[in-house]
């Protein structure tokens, strides 16, 4: 293996790993948030952690977090919540924060 595979190599695997913790980030922003929301709804127990999975689910659907803020602006229209986009998309920045905080910290 020539030194341009041997650092090619660690390039790919340098970015499979950056892009592993990014998606593992985005999961708990987004179950963390979809728990938020779903106090704002009035949910809670396991009505609450359902509605974060679909937080979750509703993220895959496009690439980048459009869909996740559609879907939750259209919950919380049906139920009649006012919560601003501004103060969401600040929610969920707040929340990625703290995610990518505690998986540098390992937990």
């Amino acid at each position: 293996m020539t030194t341009f595979d041997k650092r090619e190599e660690g390039l790919e695997n340098r970015f499979a790993h950056e892009e592993g913790l990014k998606f593992k980030a985005t999961a708990r922003r987004d179950r963390a948030f979809g728990l938020f929301i779903a106090d704002l709804l009035g949910k809670s127990g396991d009505e609450a952690a359902a509605y974060a999975d679909e937080v979750i689910k509703s993220n895959l659907a496009k690439p980048g977090d459009e869909d996740l803020f559609e879907k939750v602006r259209a919950d919380l229209d049906a139920a009649s919540v006012d919560f601003s986009d501004h103060l969401m998309r600040k929610k969920a920045e707040e929340l990625m924060i703290g995610a990518v905080e505690s998986i540098d910290k390992g937990e």
